[in-house]
């Protein structure tokens, strides 16, 4: 039964509740599947009558069921609206789910307010069976009438691959468990409204009620006449259309000012921000008045700017041009640029051209123990508010030969890195990443990227206990230089109430002083600035002001290589074009630190740090917004204030850090290091208690020796025993480690050239001697298993020998080179993305095709006399050697009967994760 979503009669919430009721009748009078449809119908005279409330089309009016919209009707009567068809599907999902008839129903809408995939998400998330977008689908018809059902299919296809993205996101397999599933959060509606329709879903700032909603459709049937559709302006400023905090004119405004270096023409532009734009939380609050003090008072713009840091874009996103010239400019400044997820140049390391910030998250591209050496800050990953999940993403067209060796990929191949539940299940795995890298570089801070989101602060709170040094807070509106534009909207929630919560909850449990908090998302102006401050921030993380600032002009083509200014494209002809330099980025962050000294002098502080946490120094402007739990002040803020302005008062003075028992610095570097270069060989006991062993020794290695580490076999080390987690974590090349005995998760992590052998405490066969996650993102250098190892084995493997005897589910996931050998079952999932390198996979069942995964892959037979026959024999008598295996041994002396059995997994093309 169809039932309309207009109404001539009474208000919202009446019109609403005939709805709910409408719908409980027709599942009484059997109709297994609810139309909510905002079709134009043609209603009877009898407009006062209740029954025309609703149109229960009959089901032989067919042609009633199609009709398209009739623009001659449209806006005729101020009484005739719309219900909007969210506030409908919660309305009667709500009554269904009351009255205990909701499984047994389907309720479909039928709605021409349905455009982009998020509009779908969210009615398929409060309880939607199934959205028909008819006038989307009409639209994109008409656009391609050439060939209209091709267009409509194209449509389609996206608004499906749309929603896997956000279901994989969520870590949801079907759309079964997605519907009704309400994970959500509003950002401006009011308590009462969520409270009724939207229950469970976080608004942390209020907003509008039941009766704003309506007031708003009133005014907006009073225009629906117009002739001409609005410019729209979603993802690019139009004139009249959507407004954006980068115009037209604060663009030039801006650059020529940061160029010409004239402080009164950049006051013109954040002057038009501060008082002019509306589209940030932050444009609702203002400052409580207060005494002032004088501005000479005020700590100088030079300890200012290294409260400023550089946000992450990797050397993919931008080009080679632009990216070096953001590190140029910060290192200047003595604050640090961030590199982004996509490695670095190790030529830049240890120069003035290096990024001080690394991004990793043990399985990112280009992670190895040199990378990890040459940072001042080591930034963990977890989520950001602009494209959760899909950091580090580049389209094929952005990867070339230069892009794909820094990142340990195939040239042309869409690379998106492994999301962090590859290997951060809960705040213990991220802990041990954490540990990890105090190990590989105790000279680094370590800090944790976190989405602005209700529940950030218990989030934050692990993460201080965890012992990072830093807590980023990334609000939603952050830019992408190479994911798509859709990737930018509808993901977390502006800054303001993240940083907010952060802050509160870090100080109620005595962890504020253990951590800084940094903020990032579209800071423009000074007034930014110093309420990031107040509500608690030490740091500010800037992104695309930066790239203004270097000559970009927002045509917003990033991901297409098409930028014509030389700054987010890696075409030689386009990169030509750039004409940033390290000056025009060091005035714009001069300049912000004077007008952040103006906004301090006025407000009576001295210094920023002075200012963090003062809250009560904010006040909401007059509208609906409920800002009261953002403006509270800590309690025991002031407990903490003179401990966090002396351990926080730069950027470059670190908190205290907390020292890991480093098993490293205890047995291995005092007996090793003042042997070397000469080849050294010692045997030491091991328990499950150590671990990340072999991290400390790779860094201090590369320190001293450089990048590439040392000879091949330079340092031995005997184990015995059962290693902890992160056995051989980022091992350096050089360095054997072999181990009798059994190790836990994470063996090999970024592994960086070293070779590892685990071997069983005796020659038996099938015994797991090692965890999950084995090899994760290993980059080169070699692993060998003389048993079972667990799920997750390889994942992200660019360039290391793998070699176990049977492995876990979603085996070689994500790998794009190197090779693995794997004597046995595989679990299911295996070789899911697999782009490059190659897997021989001992099927002794016949049914791989069973467990692998096709998409990207492709399974080949060995043949006889092939290079596949004499790759693996050779590997598997280097097994042997290593392991003892009698696995191996049997295999090498039976080759000919097991030579068919072997099958070689190679990559057809695909995604590489």
């Amino acid at each position: 039964r169809t039932l309309s979503l207009f109404y001539t009669q009474g208000g919202l919430l009446a019109a609403l509740d005939r709805l709910a009721r409408a719908a409980l009748e027709s599942v009484g009078e059997g109709a297994k599947i609810i139309v909510l449809s905002d079709r134009e119908v043609v209603l009877s005279h009898a407009e006062n009558a209740e029954s025309a409330e609703y149109l229960s089309h009959a089901e032989n009016a067919e042609s009633a069921e199609v009709s398209p919209p009739d623009p001659a009707r449209a806006g005729r009567g101020a009484a005739r609206r719309r219900i909007p068809s969210l506030l409908a599907v919660a309305a009667v999902n709500k009554a269904l789910a009351e009255a205990g008839v909701r499984p047994s129903v389907g309720v479909v809408v039928e709605s021409g307010e349905v455009r982009e995939v998020h509009h779908f998400a969210v009615l398929l998330g409060f309880g939607a069976t199934a959205v028909n977008p008819w006038l989307a689908l009409a639209t994109v018809s008409e656009v391609g009438r050439a060939d209209a059902v091709k267009a409509a299919a194209n449509y389609v296809g996206a608004v499906c691959k749309g929603l896997m993205k956000i279901l994989s996101k969520m870590g949801i397999s079907t759309l079964r468990s997605y519907r009704s599933a309400r994970i959500f959060e509003a950002v401006g509606l009011g308590p009462k409204l969520v409270g009724e329709y939207f229950a469970g879903v976080a608004s942390p700032v209020g907003g509008l009620e039941l009766e704003d909603i309506e007031r708003r459709l009133a005014e907006a049937g009073a225009a629906d006449a117009a002739p001409v559709l609005p410019p729209g302006g979603q993802y690019r400023f139009r004139k009249d259309g959507e407004e954006h905090l980068w115009t037209p004119q604060r663009v030039a405004d801006f650059r020529e000012s940061v160029r010409a270096g004239d402080y009164a023409r950049f006051h013109r532009y954040t002057d038009s921000i501060d008082n002019d734009s509306g589209v940030t939380l932050r444009s609702r609050f203002a400052f409580r008045e207060g005494a002032g003090v004088p501005l000479d008072e005020v700590e100088p713009v030079e300890e200012i700017v290294k409260h400023f840091v550089g946000g992450a874009m990797s050397l993919g996103s931008l080009s080679p041009e632009a990216h070096e010239t953001i590190a140029l400019a910060l290192n200047g400044l003595g604050t640090m640029s961030n590199c982004g997820e996509g490695g670095e140049n190790p030529e830049r390391f240890g120069t003035d051209r290096n990024s001080a910030i690394k991004q990793v998250a043990s399985g990112r591209f280009g992670v190895t123990i040199g990378y990890l050496r040459s940072a001042k800050d080591l930034q963990i990953k977890v989520a950001q508010g602009a494209k959760p999940g899909e950091g580090g993403q580049l389209p094929a067209r952005k990867v070339d030969a230069f892009v794909a060796r820094l990142r340990h990929a195939k040239p042309g191949t869409t690379l998106i890195s492994p999301p962090p539940h590859h290997d951060i299940y809960s705040i213990e795995d991220l802990a041990q990443l954490i540990y990890d890298l105090r190990c590989a570089n105790p000279n680094a801070r370590v800090s944790v990227k976190l989405v602005s989101e209700a529940g950030v602060g218990t989030v934050a709170a692990g993460v201080a206990k965890a012992h990072a040094d830093v807590v980023v807070v990334s609000g939603f509106d952050g830019g992408t230089g190479a994911a798509p534009l859709t990737s930018v909207k509808h993901a977390g929630v502006p800054w303001e109430p993240g940083l907010a919560e952060a802050h509160q909850t870090l100080v109620k449990n005595d962890l504020r002083a253990r951590v800084k908090l940094q903020v990032d998302g579209q800071l423009r102006t000074g007034r930014d600035i110093v309420v990031g401050a107040l509500l608690g921030a030490d740091e500010f993380a800037f992104g695309t002001s930066m790239l203004v600032s270097l000559g970009c002009i927002q045509c917003r083509n990033c991901n297409l290589d098409s930028c014509p200014v030389g700054i987010a494209t890696q075409k030689p002809e386009l990169r030509a074009k750039f004409a940033g330099r390290p000056e025009h980025l060091q005035t714009y962050f001069r300049f912000l630190a004077q007008e952040v000294r103006e906004q301090l002098a006025a407000l009576g502080y001295r210094s920023l740090a002075e200012a963090r946490g003062h809250a009560e120094r904010l006040v909401a402007k007059e509208g609906r917004f409920d800002f009261g739990d953002l403006f509270s002040h800590a309690e025991s803020a002031e407990n903490a204030e003179s401990t966090l302005v002396t351990r926080h008062s730069s950027l470059v003075t670190s908190p205290a850090r907390w020292a890991p028992d480093d098993y490293d610095q205890r047995e291995l570097v005092p007996a090793i290091l003042p042997a070397l270069p000469s080849p050294v060989r010692l045997a030491r006991a091991i328990r499950n208690a150590d671990r990340s062993v072999g991290a400390g020794l790779s860094g201090e290695i590369v320190a001293r020796f450089g990048a590439d580490g040392l000879p091949d076999g330079s340092v031995q080390v005997d184990f015995r025993g059962v290693a902890g987690q992160s056995f051989g974590a980022f091992l350096a090349r050089g360095v054997t480690f072999a181990l009798r005995g059994e190790a836990n998760d994470y063996v090999g992590k970024g592994l960086s050239g070293g070779l590892i052998a685990i071997l069983p405490p005796e020659a038996r066969e099938g015994d797991v001697l090692a965890g999950n996650v084995i090899a994760y993102g290993a980059t080169s250098g070699a692993i060998y298993v003389g048993g079972r190892a667990g799920e997750r084995f390889g994942i992200r493997n660019s360039g290391a020998t793998l070699v176990a005897e049977g492995i876990g589910d979603h085996g070689c996931e994500y790998m794009t080179g190197g090779v693995a050998l794997i004597l046995g079952p595989t679990g299911v999932n295996f070789a899911a993305g697999m782009t490059g390198g190659v897997a021989y996979v001992l099927d002794e069942t016949g049914d791989l095709d069973l467990s692998c995964n096709l998409d990207s892959v492709d399974l080949f037979p060995v043949e006889a006399g092939s290079d596949d026959e004499a790759a693996l024999r050779a590997l598997l008598a280097e097994h042997a050697a290593r392991t003892g295996s009698p696995k191996a041994r049997r295999i090498l002396d039976g080759w000919p009967s097991f030579r068919p059995r072997f099958v070689r997994v190679s990559p057809t093309g695909g995604v590489s994760p």
